[in-house]
């Protein structure tokens, strides 16, 4: 008998995770792929950061910690803040989470009744849907094509909200596309946003060190006047190379931030010790390894978009930021694969490239964008290179028309 909760229902894995446990299981039966489907940095955490975290267990620091975060992490992050975000905010105004998604899943929790709506630029990062969702939240979703950059558009954002909206998600550098918020953009979303004092903002600014082109600006620091209702978050993730030590942080109103706190504490408490030992090392720490590793994904950019540029049928606009490409295939809609495969949506054309270019690669559809297809170039120079070829390969392939 299924008697789960109804919130079960509403949620699903995400389907990066779903294509990375495809190719995993098909390299395991001995096939040669090549996995672009989830985003981790292929670069080693730096090793500084890995000597403060052993000598930290040394030292004894394995203790139950707060469910906030140790006072020195708090501290820490408040002036890496100050430095990156121009955020002048105190040690009390920072939260410490297992990761930016428990951030999110912390505010969204915290805030999110049955019924309420929350508004979601698209594409978007897939796990916002899971979250809202399992809140029970209507999602409302503003597309921000390619044709304009991938950015969210002011007057679509005023028509998409009601008296019911609660909440708008920000990511910028944005996954999966890569398009960095210009200051103009942000400007008007911040016009709009103080004629609706009833919606917040989340703003995930996890790439927030990974901007090619323009400039990152956070918009509680565009909009001072806004920050008492914008949850700014980041962590150590991408920039440093720390996906596994599962550690994310925000600041924001401390009204919002006691709510997430005992949202955090009822679901996981506290991050761990030597985590937090570690992400301390890496926020205080030498700063150079962000703009040497920014100018290897750039390099690895744009390899990706060259070696795109010869496949029949896809558009690859070049990515501002983070460590994505999101090309248009909707050249190869309607067209049949050598297997025979008819490829009527992205969702085919992920499933034909994983079976048999060996490529994993993430549909678009599970950003809330159909018609592309996402791959992350946080890997090596050769493996992207081979990647390319193969979906260059894998277009040629295709046949004219459907059979």
């Amino acid at each position: 008998m299924n008697n789960f909760a109804q919130r079960i229902t509403r949620t699903r894995p995400a389907a990066t995770f779903a294509m990375a446990a495809r190719a995993r299981a098909l390299r395991e039966a001995g096939q040669s792929v090549i996995s672009l489907a989830i985003g981790e940095p292929d670069l080693p955490t730096p090793d500084h950061v890995i000597e403060a975290a052993h000598a930290a267990a040394q030292a004894g620091q394995t203790k139950y910690p707060p469910v906030t975060g140790t006072p020195a992490l708090r501290a820490a992050v408040a002036r890496k803040f100050a430095r990156d975000q121009g955020l002048g905010v105190a040690p009390e105004d920072v939260l410490i989470g297992n990761g930016g998604k428990q951030i999110i899943f912390d505010a969204v929790m915290a805030l999110i009744e049955a019924g309420d709506e929350v508004i979601i630029p698209t594409p978007c990062w897939a796990g916002y849907l899971q979250v809202v969702d399992f809140a029970g939240g209507v999602p409302i979703f503003v597309p921000c094509p390619a044709a304009s950059g991938f950015q969210l558009d002011a007057n679509a954002l005023a028509a998409a909200i009601t008296p019911r909206s609660k909440l708008l998600l920000l990511n910028f550098p944005n996954n999966p596309s890569g398009a960095v918020a210009n200051i103009d953009m942000l400007h008007d979303i911040a016009a709009i946003l103080r004629k609706a004092p009833h919606v917040r903002v989340i703003a995930d600014d996890i790439y927030e060190h990974l901007v090619f082109e323009g400039a990152y600006h956070a918009l509680a620091a565009i909009a001072p006047d806004l920050a008492d209702r914008i949850v700014t978050l980041s962590g150590v993730s991408k920039s440093y190379a720390m996906t596994g030590w599962r550690l994310g942080f925000a600041t924001g109103p401390r009204d919002w931030l006691r709510a997430m706190a005992l949202v955090q504490g009822t679901a996981t408490a506290g991050v761990s010790t030597i985590s937090q030992a570690a992400a301390i090392a890496a926020l205080d720490g030498p700063q150079d390894l962000l703009a040497e590793r920014r100018a290897i994904y750039r390099r690895r950019r744009d390899l990706v978009v060259t070696g795109l540029a010869g496949a029949t049928g896809v558009d690859c606009p070049v990515p501002q930021g983070a460590f994505y490409a999101f090309p248009a295939i909707t050249g190869w809609l309607g067209r049949r694969s050598a297997a025979g495969r008819l490829l009527v949506n992205d969702d085919d054309v992920a499933e034909a490239l994983l079976d048999e270019a060996l490529v994993a690669t993430v549909p678009g559809s599970a950003f809330g964008m159909t018609g592309h297809i996402r791959l992350s170039t946080a890997t090596a120079d050769a493996v992207l290179e081979e990647a390319c070829q193969r979906i260059v390969a894998f277009s040629a392939s295709l046949s004219d028309e459907a059979q």
